[in-house]
């Protein structure tokens, strides 16, 4: 897939913020006042960081949860968001923010990230802790309305006939919607155009319009535009079908298995900053919330699927999630622009 050119990643000031911030680890996790009583944490209000703005599955479940936890836990859960870089900036914060209360609602991007752009410092296991999954969201692969394929099978035809001229926007070079275009070229034998913009409402005009062939967009941003019928629905990338597009085949159902991705959200903490009682608190409250119909209905609304899982179980799925990517990334020769 050709590429046009990627937004900028960590500035040096930012990178060695986030080296300075992983060098403090084992300093702060040995100094007597980093330890905590079982029974005093939380002792202040807790900040949820997202690394993206306002709106989206991050976001979504970071807000829910912190309502729901805010009184199990008997403190305030603030939600702030810290967009830029890909969530690369949102992810810094967190790491520097060892204070005991700040915790991280990561998602795809933050185990693509470091394989991404080598100047980010970071590993997902080695500087943070898991707490648990929360929530899940396929992408749905859609054409303009007006596109000549009705189906996968007729885009693929077309983008056989016409090696590089069909175009594949998404929300920026390295997301999760750029990196399964790209997995889609890679098991289809195709070439297509990558588009980048900066986030999915910047693109949608253009699929709409058609300048844009094509595009794998996050369910709930893209539903409504299937509704009103501006935007084609060819298929959905999670396992089972999608209950609001009963009608629309998954990639297993067409035989392209490979293509079973899920935009997900887990909550995380800087390693060490929170005492291990208080992980083990927090992973039992956040699969209590995930399993209550409160959080279920709210998910529902905002088109998320609860994804519980424990500490363990969460640690070695993003290590699976880096290796998958990180593999993409790799043999299809993507770079951000340094």
């Amino acid at each position: 897939m050709a590429h046009a050119p990627a937004a900028r990643g960590f500035t040096r000031r930012q990178a060695l913020s986030t080296i300075a911030a992983l060098a403090a680890l084992s300093t702060l996790s040995t100094f007597p006042g980093a330890s905590f009583a079982a029974d005093a944490w939380p002792t202040k209000p807790l900040r949820i960081i997202v690394p993206f703005a306002p709106g989206g599955g991050a976001d979504g479940s970071a807000r829910v949860l912190a309502e729901v936890l805010a009184p199990q836990l008997g403190q305030p859960v603030i939600v702030e968001n810290k967009p830029g870089a890909g969530s690369a900036i949102g992810v810094a914060a967190a790491l520097q923010s060892r204070d005991g209360h700040t915790l991280l609602m990561g998602s795809n991007s933050m185990v693509i990230n470091p394989v991404l752009n080598p100047k980010l410092t970071y590993d997902v296991a080695r500087d943070f802790d898991a707490i648990g999954m929360v929530s899940q969201q396929p992408l749905v692969l859609v054409v303009p309305a007006d596109s000549k394929a009705k189906t996968v099978a007729d885009l693929v035809a077309q983008a056989k006939a016409q090696p590089g001229k069909l175009s594949a926007g998404n929300s920026g070079t390295g997301t999760l919607a750029h990196l399964t275009a790209e997995l889609f070229a890679q098991e289809t034998g195709t070439s297509l155009v990558s588009v980048p913009y900066k986030g999915e409402s910047a693109l949608m005009p253009d699929l709409i319009s058609g300048l844009v062939s094509m595009g794998f967009l996050n369910l709930p941003s893209v539903i409504v535009h299937i509704r009103s019928g501006r935007l084609r629905a060819l298929a959905v990338s999670s396992a089972q079908p999608v209950a609001e597009l009963a009608n629309v085949p998954t990639f297993r159902s067409l035989k392209l298995q490979s293509l079973e991705v899920e935009g997900w959200a887990t909550l995380v903490a800087p390693k060490g900053s929170i005492p291990p009682e208080g992980l083990a608190r927090l992973e039992k409250l956040l699969a209590a919330a995930l399993q209550s119909d409160t959080v279920k209905k709210r998910f529902d609304a905002l088109s998320l699927e609860a994804f519980a899982s424990g500490r363990e179980a969460t640690a070695q799925y993003l290590k699976t999630e880096g290796s998958r990517w990180g593999q993409v990334v790799k043999s299809r020769g993507i770079q951000v622009e340094n």
